[in-house]
């Protein structure tokens, strides 16, 4: 072979090992409602782009570490589960998602403000993942 150099056996199997880890263990798709509307992605949009890119590395890192637990996503309560992000100014947002078919869907999108997940923030994931489970 010119210009290459073969790999042995040893050499391919920690070369297709490596791949395999940086392979996506979940898609994140995001939620779309009767309208075609994708709110968390709409919501998304209204932050500025370095929150954006925040939010958008830490479900990035759970795309490629599922199952992965805090600081970056912790589980809920009847299947939901939320990406834990902070932000420039010191502020945290949460992304609430659920796990279906092999999917991550993002849900709902929210700044907290108090330590507790607002109850009306849970129930408005929790509809959302009603529709389609």
């Amino acid at each position: 072979m010119v210009g290459a150099i073969p790999l042995d056996e040893v050499d391919q199997n920690r070369y297709f090992s490596a791949m395999a880890e940086t392979r996506k263990k979940i898609s994140a798709v995001f939620y779309k409602n009767d309208r075609g509307e994708m709110p968390v992605r709409d919501w998304l949009m209204e932050l500025s782009p370095d929150d954006r890119k925040a939010i958008g590395e830490d479900i990035k890192t759970v795309e490629f570490g599922w199952p992965i637990g805090m600081p970056i996503a912790r589980p809920l309560k009847n299947g939901l589960y939320e990406v834990r992000s902070t932000l420039g100014n010191g502020s945290q947002a949460r992304v609430i998602f659920t796990i279906y078919k092999d999917k991550m869907v993002l849900l709902h999108g929210f700044i907290k403000k108090r330590q507790a997940t607002p109850l009306n923030d849970m129930r408005t994931a929790k509809r959302r993942m009603a529709k389609f489970q």
